[in-house]
């Protein structure tokens, strides 16, 4: 039961990864639409998060969670992250 426990694990963590390059390099979201699914999908679950909680990187990696956790599609990962990666610049420069 733990092999299994380990396996699935790396896997998801695998799979992750492999999703995280491919979602932060195509920078395609629509940020307006990205505000929104923030707003209702995140707090389905739990408080909303600050932008500044996580750096760039590790946002697309807990959206690449998320997106199996939540069950996101693929173009509401990629807006929800827009959102975020904006709001992280804008927050950036402040």
């Amino acid at each position: 039961m733990k092999n299994i426990l380990k396996i699935t694990t790396i896997t998801t963590l695998l799979l992750a990864a492999m999703g995280t390059t491919s979602v932060a390099n195509e920078n395609t979201g629509n940020t307006e639409n990205g505000a929104q699914l923030w707003a209702d999908t995140c707090m389905r679950c739990h408080n909303l998060r600050t932008i500044s909680d996580r750096s760039k990187s590790n946002w697309s990696i807990s959206m690449s969670h998320m997106r199996v956790r939540a069950g996101l599609t693929g173009q509401e990962t990629k807006d929800i992250l827009a959102f975020i990666l904006a709001s992280k610049v804008a927050e950036d420069t402040k």
